[in-house]
């Protein structure tokens, strides 16, 4: 029986605010976890599932890609996580009936929250040109109508294919292979508006883009910072290794310009000890302002360079595996100190008390995530990070290094199995030995580029396996306009959201399996392989009927597509549809480190990927060792009356999924347009807690960018910064306003002003 979604879009105008919480999870976790199991599955299902997530024999979680480890819980799932697989095993479903009663128009004013809450997609749809409402479509005709836009462009280079970070290794290396063999290296994915900028600046320093930690290093640590990030919303998993790496006896910093519970305090749902006070995280809490991590670090490092203990840096390391010390050092040394104080707000006593910390521990992990990849200056910052680790030798020993924390579960799987609009030559000469083909070599369209393509008519037809385009990206005016300048859209999706509704003069939706969901093909059943964010790699079976007979998974979707439009090509794509093993043996002779896929996939608990500074000590760099950089401080100066602005996750969410409209962590009931600000900026600002404001924000081009009718609550924030939930804020964000190198949009650094609300909210859609 299908469990009914709310009948209309709840009003912000029941929304309440309280206290901030101090800790996270316990109880109230998992009573909230339940509660959303039930309301979307009924208790048994939420029984059935829920005990299969993040199992050996169970499926990998939809949510985050925190790794599980050896030893699991039977309960190895977060609130939010439990959240995630609600939303997608759900007994709500959308028919036909659905898409007849509601036209697009009607849906492109609907709320993020009311879309998702609608169920599951059961069967391809198509909106005709000039139609009003989506109507039934075949999958035959589908694919045909993919093949006749595609085959009539005057260039493959005039497709973008986008992908979401939770499609499975080998969806994703057939999505990639289809494209290169269609023509094209339009490959952008939701790495390039997150973490990016951290591939960026690990692949230069040390020659591998990933992190260089296992989760037993952060239990071997001895210090631990928590950069940029929250994990006890966006991670949660991670709450338990570090109360692990506490009881081993780490120190943790963290830094951060809003205090977050969960590294206040731990409640661990899966221990007695959750019932109680739980444990205490974070040792240290450095409040500094936005935008100043690379001046804190640069600091560290001016301060080990000066120290007087004579263990202060690893001699020995620096010497016989790091490149560029004598730059990095002579500029680090002239560092100005009134510069670092300004940009970081912080205290000098602050910064020398975590250098106390530094000291006294020979082995340090720096953790990090969004919260240092999208500004301006990300790579630079995350290049100083590495250049603070070097110097003491914390890379490539046990409990030490960098820990890019990412978000969806298979986003580094993604980009490893080859969705990457910049491939390595290796890659593709090795693409080419195995498929007999020459793929295109030229660079190919990130995500901000292809929304200037689109906006300047160069890019006809979009296809977006998973995620929401229209809602994760930058510029939401910019990017909807762009998109519906398009002959065709196309969306492979589990469940509605606003991309459905922003489309081009066509558009398909392409129903697939979810994660939790029994995939059989000709061959029997099958499973999919995803990598974790310590490159971890393992299996992932569903076990619940499918929610329609019509959905088809992600891989026959791409193979199904591959045989329309290339019908003279030599690649076995019914062989890979038919058996997921073949697509295995394929990657096993195309990507390094994935030999013998298939019998190493199959043990218990997958296979490590290697990672040459981590194993080895080896940096596969252009100087072939570790390299030291020097990064200028720029301090990011706000003008008078302005605040500068960072888009978080509410706890209710994840990424663009919205799950329910409460932030209980941060004192947020039934609403989500608020916008923190510290009580002393308020009162500068001549405004009082609770009043009712537009936020514009201000950037070079001039353009007024406006997000209307956010309540203002007073919170402990740094001075001079603000934060307010996405995707509502994502107007906000200049499309041509990214990261230096990466081009990851920067949307933790919005100069924003506060004006008097110019009018009720009428209506969902408060930013067009």
């Amino acid at each position: 029986m299908s469990r009914k979604p709310p009948a209309d879009d709840p009003s912000d105008a029941g929304l309440e605010v309280t206290a901030p919480k101090e800790w996270a999870a316990g109880l109230p976790g998992v009573t909230a976890a339940l509660r959303a199991s039930y309301d979307q599955m009924g208790a048994r299902r939420t029984a059935l599932t829920l005990l299969r997530v993040n199992q050996e024999k169970g499926f990998d979680c939809p949510g985050c890609a925190w790794p599980e480890g050896g030893r699991r819980h039977r309960a190895e799932f977060c609130e939010n996580g439990a959240k995630a697989v609600a939303e997608e095993a759900t007994t709500r479903r959308i028919t036909r009936e659905f898409f007849a009663r509601h036209p697009v128009a009607e849906l492109a004013e609907r709320s993020d929250h009311w879309l998702g809450q609608q169920g599951r997609l059961t069967e391809p749809m198509i909106l005709r040109e000039g139609a009003a409402h989506y109507e039934p479509v075949s999958w035959e005709e589908a694919f045909g109508v993919l093949a006749q836009e595609l085959s009539a462009l005057g260039s493959p280079d005039e497709a973008v294919f986008y992908t979401s970070g939770r499609t499975g290794n080998e969806a994703a290396f057939a999505y990639q292979l289809f494209v290169r063999a269609f023509g094209t290296n339009n490959l952008p994915d939701c790495s390039n508006m997150c973490h990016e900028s951290s591939g960026s600046a690990l692949t230069e320093t040390i020659g591998v883009g990933k992190g260089s930690v296992l989760l037993e290093d952060l239990h071997r640590a001895d210090l631990i910072f928590v950069v940029g990030q929250n994990p006890g919303t966006n991670h949660p998993r991670m709450l338990s290794a570090l109360e692990r790496a506490k009881q081993e006896g780490a120190r943790i910093v963290a830094v951060n310009p809003l205090p977050e519970a969960g590294l206040m305090r731990f409640k661990n749902p899966q221990r007695p000890s959750g019932l109680g006070r739980g444990t205490p995280l974070a040792d240290r809490f450095l409040q500094i302002r936005l935008n100043g991590d690379l001046a804190l670090f640069q600091a560290l490092n001016r301060l080990l360079l000066e120290s007087d203990d004579p263990g202060a840096i690893d001699r020995g390391f620096i010497d016989a595996h790091t490149h560029g010390f004598a730059e990095f050092e002579e500029h680090v040394r002239n560092l100005d100190w009134d510069d670092v104080l300004e940009a970081t707000g912080l205290a000098r006593a602050e910064i020398e008390a975590t250098l106390a910390d530094v000291l006294a521990a020979r082995s340090v992990v720096v953790c990090w995530a969004m919260g240092l990849t999208q500004h301006r200056n990300s790579v630079a910052t995350i290049r100083e990070v590495v250049d603070f680790l070097l110097l003491r030798g914390n890379i490539g020993r046990p409990g030490a290094g960098v820990c890019p924390v990412r978000g969806h579960s298979n986003v580094q799987g993604d980009r490893t199995m080859g969705i990457n609009e910049r491939p390595a030559p290796a890659f593709l000469d090795a693409l080419a030995a195995e498929f007999g083909f020459e793929p295109p070599r030229a660079h190919g369209l990130d995500t901000v580029r292809a929304i200037r393509a689109m906006r300047d008519g160069a890019v006809k037809v979009f296809l977006g396996m998973g995620g929401n385009f229209v809602r994760a990206t930058p510029d939401s005016a910019v990017t909807e306009a762009a998109l519906r300048g398009c002959r065709l859209t196309a969306q492979v999706s589990t469940k509605l959201n606003r991309s459905h509704a922003v489309t081009g003069r066509r558009a398909l939706i392409l129903p697939t399996l979810g994660r939790t969901e029994e995939d059989v093909q000709e061959s029997g059943a099958q499973f999919v392989s995803v990598e974790d964010s310590m490159g971890m790699v393992h299996a992932s079976r569903g076990r619940l009927s499918p929610a329609s007979p019509h959905l088809l998974s992600e891989v026959a979707i791409v193979c199904r597509l591959a045989r329309a439009v290339l019908p003279g090509s030599g690649i076995g794509w019914a062989a890979m549809e038919r058996d997921y093993d073949v697509v295995r043996d394929h990657i096993s002779r195309v990507v390094p480190g994935f030999e013998r896929f298939n019998e190493r996939v199959r043990e218990p608990g997958g296979f490590t990927l290697p990672h040459a500074p981590r194993d080895e000590r080896r940096f596969p760099t252009a100087t072939g060792k570790a390299n030291f950089t020097v990064n200028p401080l720029e301090v990011l100066r706000v003008p008078e009356g302005r605040l500068l602005l960072q888009t978080v996750r509410s706890h209710d969410q994840y990424n663009t999924t919205v799950y329910g409209l409460d932030d209980r962590y941060r004192g947020i009931k039934a609403g989500r347009r608020v916008v923190f600000v510290h009580p002393d900026d308020l009162a500068s600002l001549g405004l009082a807690d609770g009043a009712m404001v537009d936020l514009v924000s201000e950037w070079a081009d001039g353009a007024e960018r406006r997000a209307r009718s956010f309540r203002t609550v007073a919170y402990p924030t740094a001075r001079g910064c603000a934060a307010a939930y996405f995707p509502e804020t994502n107007v906000l964000v200049p499309l041509d306003s990214t990261a230096e190198i990466s081009n990851t949009p920067t949307s933790k650094s919005v100069v924003v002003r506060l004006e008097p609300a110019s009018g009720p909210l009428g209506g969902a859609r408060a930013e067009e």
